[in-house]
């Protein structure tokens, strides 16, 4: 015989349980929702600009670089007459648009016809890159008789044909002397083919800092002027802060979850506001962590110090690009239209090596000054707080991380596998660009060049 009580208790149990099942469903649509952005934003962009600016096939790019978590489950349109990328996922869906000389922007609370309005100041060729000698032009010289060809062969052919040294490599080049060694190609990709970035965007953000500072428009010491840092304590950040990123902004970049670094890049429309509206969490210059938003600040501020935007964006392709061989260069832009310095460049194997030569050689290329004097010495000193590890806006072998490789030896590096490492003791460059995203682990860049400053002379 069943009591009331007993009754009582169950319909109490299964009230009980069938509320904690609603709430944890809520939570879980409520946590989907929160992701939803970052789901179907990262492969819109990423496809538009594969599409567009590298000139890759759907199928391939879906099939290795957007392959993994939510993201291997999105549905992706491409539309050839707006030139356009549209991702969805569940009830989220996300587009980006390709306009030539941006590049891919991702749509967050903007218009699309007002973006489309906008045309990139386009001009006209100075040179044909094919029709000059190497470093400027791609006539190549002859690979010279102080490396182990045979060896920087077998190199190569782990690293491309066999992931050899884990990851997944697009484009391998080796300079030395400043001349190229070694340059190879996945079957679908060539010498033309532009590849992203990622954070090696950064040094290329300082570089452009640097010529701020050549034309006497800036003092990296002097405190950033920024209007809602007026009334509180960021009003003491410098250029320098940011740079070396120890602003003390309280920043998350962790790419594996909804962070800062991931909400700015795909679910915001002005990465520089984003940043710098976060408040202080340290006291400024007292810690050293990672922070792309930090850099998308520094590319803001040379937007607003040149105040007019036909200039600033023909800045970077006419005070850098053009000047080291890499016209062809792409820059892109938020939806704002600020460029992203922490992640967005599209360009060529040889126009990174190009890169690495610049600070190789001290700022000089083909016989010009680009950056001024003393530079590269600031911007390969550590910061105060790194330990060695980080100078200003470049990765440093200071302690050690690569224990193969001189300490004098300095990096570019974006979190897929993108490198370049520029070591002035050997005199040598090298790019890696590609796709390392694998299960337990990466790229095993220091065995890579321990192997290839075993084979150079």
């Amino acid at each position: 015989m069943t009591t009331s009580s007993g009754k009582s208790l169950r319909k109490r149990i299964i009230w009980s349980v069938t509320a904690i099942l609603i709430i944890g469903l809520a939570y879980g649509a409520y946590y989907i929702n929160s992701l939803l952005p970052i789901i179907t934003g990262y492969p819109a962009k990423y496809l538009c600009s594969a599409v567009y600016l590298s000139n890759r096939d759907q199928a391939e790019v879906e099939a290795l670089d957007l392959h993994f978590s939510f993201l291997k489950y999105t549905k992706n349109v491409i539309d050839r007459q707006d030139s356009s990328v549209t991702s969805t996922f569940l009830w989220g869906k996300s587009k980006a648009i390709f306009r030539k000389g941006f590049g891919a922007t991702l749509l967050r609370r903007v218009k699309e016809e007002e973006l489309r309005k906008i045309k990139f100041p386009v001009s006209s060729p100075i040179y044909n890159q094919d029709t000059l000698a190497w470093p400027l032009g791609n006539k190549l010289p002859p690979r010279p008789s102080n490396v182990d060809t045979l060896k920087l062969d077998e190199i190569t052919e782990s690293l491309m044909d066999e992931d050899g040294y884990n990851g997944h490599a697009f484009a391998f080049m080796v300079v030395h002397k400043g001349i190229p060694v070694v340059e190879s190609y996945q079957p679908e990709f060539n010498a033309k083919t532009r590849f992203l970035s990622w954070s090696m965007a950064k040094s290329f953000t300082n570089t452009l800092a640097g010529i701020m500072v050549k034309d006497g428009k800036w003092d990296i010491n002097q405190p950033v002027n920024i209007q809602e840092w007026k009334n509180d304590e960021r009003k003491s950040i410098t250029i320098n802060n940011l740079m070396q990123m120890q602003s003390g902004l309280q920043w998350n970049e962790d790419y594996g979850n909804r962070s800062d670094v991931t909400m700015m890049l795909y679910n915001e429309n002005n990465f520089a506001r984003y940043t710098y509206e976060r408040p202080l969490e340290f006291p400024i210059g007292s810690k050293w962590y990672y922070s792309s938003g930090s850099a998308n600040v520094v590319n803001y501020l040379i937007r607003k110090t040149i105040d007019n935007d036909k200039e600033y964006y023909q800045f970077a392709q006419k005070r850098l690009f053009n000047k080291i061989g890499m016209p062809d260069a792409v820059f892109e832009v938020d939806a704002s239209g600020t460029q992203v310095g922490s992640s967005y460049i599209f360009a060529t194997a040889r126009d990174y090596a190009r890169f690495g030569l610049l600070f190789l050689q001290d700022g000089v290329f083909n016989g010009e000054s680009i950056l001024p004097e003393g530079w590269v010495k600031y911007s390969t000193s550590p910061n105060t707080q790194s330990k060695g590890e980080y100078g200003s806006l470049f990765w440093l072998n200071r302690a050690k991380k690569y224990p193969s490789a001189p300490q004098d030896m300095f990096a570019c590096e974006g979190h897929d596998g993108q490198s370049i490492f520029i070591i002035p003791s050997r005199e040598l460059v090298v790019v890696i660009l590609g796709f390392s995203h694998k299960p337990d682990h990466g790229m095993n860049d220091d065995k890579l060049l321990g192997d290839i400053l075993g084979a150079i002379k």
